[in-house]
């Protein structure tokens, strides 16, 4: 026969006392008294036969006891609220979670949202905004767009856009005065990124130069566009972060010298997304409307992607 758990009353009386140090505030965020909290905690004592919890001046302390259950209560309450987030979101199949980096987000995909919601009104597009390594084990997230090599194991993988790199800056840098050739970049800050380095450009354009080691640093390609635009420097740009700013005036293109990225943009899902994606459009759930009607060899067809390649 199994242990008999707990109350879950008690347990999170406990838990919340625990992380907050303070029978009061625990008390607070309950919205119970101090004195329910402090009876929980006690008859949890009773139930385990261990003391959690003990006095300290006007406050409380944690026992060693009470310290190694409390990380084990804490993870168990986490694992729950989870799988039920988790059970929520699954029941409304219109619901589509796909995660991307902010920078692409900002400038590539919330321009394109409006066309895809007008193409698919039954579907509830979720964006989460996020450079964090997508980890579909552990977050409810359908599907990213991620940039890199297309190496991603376990994971279904589908190319999705190529990335060029070239310089701009806005029309009013400097006065007006813009660079002419490449080698009067030498006269104009650089502004730099991690993602976009300036040397594979300077050997494509015919210069010696090595990495730029001064000038303003960003790790959002959105900022450093920005920058770009404030005329704060040239920047080397890429494809899909442009947006309609050479369109609209607001940057213009240096010369005619581009340079292909090494990485490129993939879609990438877990494999019980793929395996679903030969399901037909009419089929339940989002995501697999997404691999099935919306994977890159349909989807860059689609009018949201309609001026990706462009």
């Amino acid at each position: 026969m199994g242990i008999r758990l707990p109350p879950m009353q008690a347990l999170r009386a406990f838990e919340a006392a625990a992380r907050m140090q303070s029978l009061t505030k625990a008390a607070q965020s309950l919205n119970v008294t101090h004195g329910a909290i402090s009876h929980q905690i006690k008859s949890l004592e009773g139930d385990l036969g261990v003391r959690l919890i003990e006095r300290a001046g006007r406050g409380i302390r944690l026992t060693d006891e009470g310290e190694r259950f409390s990380r084990r209560v804490r993870t168990a309450f986490a694992e729950l609220t989870a799988a039920v987030n988790e059970l929520a979101a699954r029941a409304n199949p219109r619901q589509l979670r796909v995660s991307v980096v902010p920078s692409f987000a900002a400038r590539w995909l919330l321009p394109r949202i409006g066309r895809f919601v007008a193409s698919h009104p039954d579907v509830d597009l979720d964006v989460r905004a996020t450079s964090a390594n997508i980890d579909f084990a552990n977050d409810d997230s359908d599907m990213a767009i991620r940039y890199g090599f297309g190496e991603w194991p376990g994971l279904g993988v589908e190319f999705l856009l190529e990335d060029r790199f070239f310089p701009v800056c806005s029309p009013r840098i400097a006065n007006g005065r813009l660079p002419q050739r490449p080698a009067d970049l030498a006269d104009y800050p650089l502004l730099r990124s991690g993602d976009e380095l300036w040397k594979p450009w300077f050997e494509a354009a015919g210069l010696d130069w090595p990495e730029p080691e001064r000038g303003p640093m960003f790790n959002d390609s959105a900022h450093l566009i920005q920058a770009a635009a404030e005329g704060q420097g040239i920047a080397l740009a890429r494809t899909t972060l442009l947006g309609t700013d050479e369109r609209n005036g607001v940057l213009v293109r240096l010369f005619d010298i581009e340079l292909p990225s090494a990485r490129k943009h993939y879609l990438v899902y877990p494999a019980r997304t793929a395996s679903s994606s030969t399901r037909s459009c009419t089929s339940t759930g989002s995501a697999a409307r997404w691999a099935s009607c919306a994977s890159p060899g349909r989807w860059r067809g689609r009018p949201w992607a309609s001026s990706c390649a462009s």
